[in-house]
């Protein structure tokens, strides 16, 4: 990496915040420009339309296999033809299922028309296909396929994808939140290699206990006890932003909370958190030399965490980082006034900032000895100048769960468009909500640096075929 200095939307209950107050003026050089839908009952191109997959514990809550739904998990642009790579997580029922959930990848063709009346955003469905490990077996979605631990990272078939970027040799890379691992696959989903992540990263177990067991009925992973793990992601707080350079040579990973080892939880208060410090690693393609450094969230209340990571230069990236709050929730939760859903520009460049790679451990919060990433504000996606229509804001209706970011073709002005995707838990009452802004950069203060992707990984003429054209 170099291193420079560098400078039918479903109804949603109204409530006020006294948590939050908003301005009504938009940030300088930002607007909001675009907002999309896609409906929760849409189905994909697995060719599993018609089979149904359960709660294992329930049999009679279940949806179709083919339900086209939890793809705003990662989203990446493939650099041409309005193309973009979108990854479903590991499917319903926090992966408790009947049946396994196959794993896949999802091609979207994204079309914004600015200035038209919202949605303006129309999402086309190219293809669907399947992830499959080096044997040609899929992965999947079930939390009772985990196998992995620092002595046997690759055992077992369960992948939860939840950030995806694309590379300039035609590949993807997919960030692995079980793991947490990053695969690179080829553009047909067969895997092409593991890239390798520190060990204290996962799982060590004290003792064995199957994946999937919970405290109790509906409750909380049996993982997240101490006297089963003491070192590595917290169960369902793994590695959720993934971003390359624009250079396509270094990947750089995010956890959404703290590890285990770096006081992630309170053990007297499952599933309490309370560590502040999340771990960024990147990890150099070519030399395989791997850096760590500290994120420092905001708070770890509300269920905040992060959620997806983007490069906006060499050093520069945004951080997507939210409460679990939304007036329009998945149940069973019951609608909350959003406090924050933040997108923040941190800096890799940050003067004498610490890199962690020889600290086993990472104190609860700030640290004399420990001068995390840089961190300011750059986008309040709760901000009141973000009118989706007369009456109502982005605020009103914003899902739970916003975790994906991508760059999209610039508009004809030269504006950058960035792309934010919120991730439906393939719940079919809620659509997956797309929402774009042009970003002039020299008005927000900011150098944006495309990644440059020599070739199409979709065909350009069949996706003129399924448009129409």
């Amino acid at each position: 990496m170099k291193r420079r200095s560098g400078a039918a939307l479903a109804a949603a209950i109204l409530a006020v915040s006294a948590a939050l107050t908003l301005s009504a003026a938009a940030p300088p050089g930002i607007s909001f420009v675009g907002m999309g839908l896609i409906a929760g009952t849409a189905l994909d191109k697995s060719g599993l339309a018609g089979s149904p997959i359960c709660r294992v514990d329930d049999n009679t809550d279940c949806i179709d296999q083919a339900t086209l739904g939890g793809f705003g998990s990662g989203l990446a642009y493939t650099g041409h033809d309005n193309v973009f790579l979108a990854v479903p997580d590991r499917g319903p029922f926090d992966g408790r299922t009947d049946v396994p959930f196959l794993d896949r990848i999802d091609f979207m063709h994204l079309n914004l028309t600015v200035g038209a009346p919202f949605p303006n955003i129309t999402a086309t469905l190219l293809d669907t296909r399947m992830l499959r490990d080096e044997n040609g077996r899929s992965f999947v979605g079930d939390a009772y396929a985990y196998a992995g631990n620092a002595a046997n990272a690759f055992a077992g078939l369960r992948l939860d994808p939840e950030a995806v970027v694309a590379s300039g040799a035609g590949t993807f890379f997919v960030a692995d939140e079980y793991g947490p691992n990053v695969i690179e696959f080829d553009r047909q989903g067969n895997l092409v290699r593991r890239i390798p992540v520190p060990a204290r990263f996962l799982l060590d177990p004290v003792t064995g206990h199957a994946s999937g067991d919970l405290d109790a009925p509906g409750g909380n992973s049996m993982e997240l006890y101490p006297a089963f793990n003491v070192t590595g992601r917290q169960a369902n707080r793994g590695m959720e932003g993934l971003a390359i350079t624009p250079d396509g040579r270094t990947l750089v990973g995010i956890m959404q909370n703290a590890l285990l080892q770096d006081n992630g939880l309170d053990p007297a208060s499952i599933p309490s958190r309370k560590g502040l410090n999340g771990r960024i690693l990147t990890f150099d393609l070519q030399t395989a030399e791997t850096h760590e450094y500290v994120y420092r969230v905001d708070a770890i209340s509300q269920g905040r965490g992060v959620n997806e990571l983007l490069a906006l230069n060499d050093h520069q990236f945004l951080v997507v980082e939210r409460d679990n709050r939304s007036l329009a929730p998945t149940p069973p939760n019951t609608a909350q006034t959003p406090n924050n859903k933040w997108i923040y520009l941190i800096d890799l460049n940050t003067p004498n900032l610490t890199d962690v790679s020889n600290m086993d451990s990472l104190p609860v919060g700030a640290s004399a000895s420990i001068v995390p990433v840089s961190k300011v504000p750059f986008i309040n996606l709760l901000d009141a100048a973000w009118k989706v229509n007369a009456t109502q804001t982005i605020k009103d209706v914003i899902a739970e769960k916003i975790e994906g970011m991508a760059w999209g073709p610039d508009l004809p002005d030269g504006r950058h468009v960035l792309y934010v995707a919120s991730d439906n838990d393939l719940y079919t009452a809620r659509p997956t909500q797309i929402f774009a802004f042009a970003i002039d950069a020299s008005a927000a203060g900011v150098t944006y640096a495309p990644q440059v992707l020599p070739g199409p990984m979709f065909p350009p003429g069949q996706v003129k075929k399924i448009l129409g054209k």
